[in-house]
């Protein structure tokens, strides 16, 4: 188009396609409007709120419930990492680590630990 064409066209004229003024046509015909619609767009989620509900419940019932375990009880077909994505969601913290007794032959450091030995006399090689 050239620069006279454009000069000549009213302000706030938007350049699309004819196939986008279609689309938007139709939107309009079956909405009544012509606002965005990406909310409706990707793939639709596998949990849904009545999932969320026994989830909620089998934590309450069973609170050491691992995500593998979850997702056999509610037979649902979605990868770990979903459940544990919903669950942070939730507010639910997942299970972190296997049940059992501490051990309590080693001690356990409480905060940092220095790295290389550092402060331990001999740590340092002297030439």
């Amino acid at each position: 188009m050239s620069m006279k064409a454009r000069a000549r066209m009213l302000p706030g004229a938007f350049f699309v396609s004819l196939g986008m003024v279609k689309k938007l046509l139709q939107q309009r015909r079956h909405t009544g409007d012509i606002a965005p619609r990406h909310h409706r767009a990707g793939r639709k989620p596998l949990i849904v709120a009545s999932h969320q509900r026994q989830m909620r419940a089998l934590l309450e019932e069973k609170v050491d419930l691992t995500l593998r375990e979850l997702r056999e009880a509610l037979a649902l077909e979605c990868s770990l990492q979903a459940i544990h994505v919903v669950l942070v969601k939730m507010g639910l913290s997942y299970k972190k680590r296997l049940s059992g007794p501490v051990n309590k032959s080693v001690p356990i450091l409480r905060g940092r630990a220095k790295g290389g030995g550092a402060g331990r006399p001999g740590s340092i090689r002297r030439g």
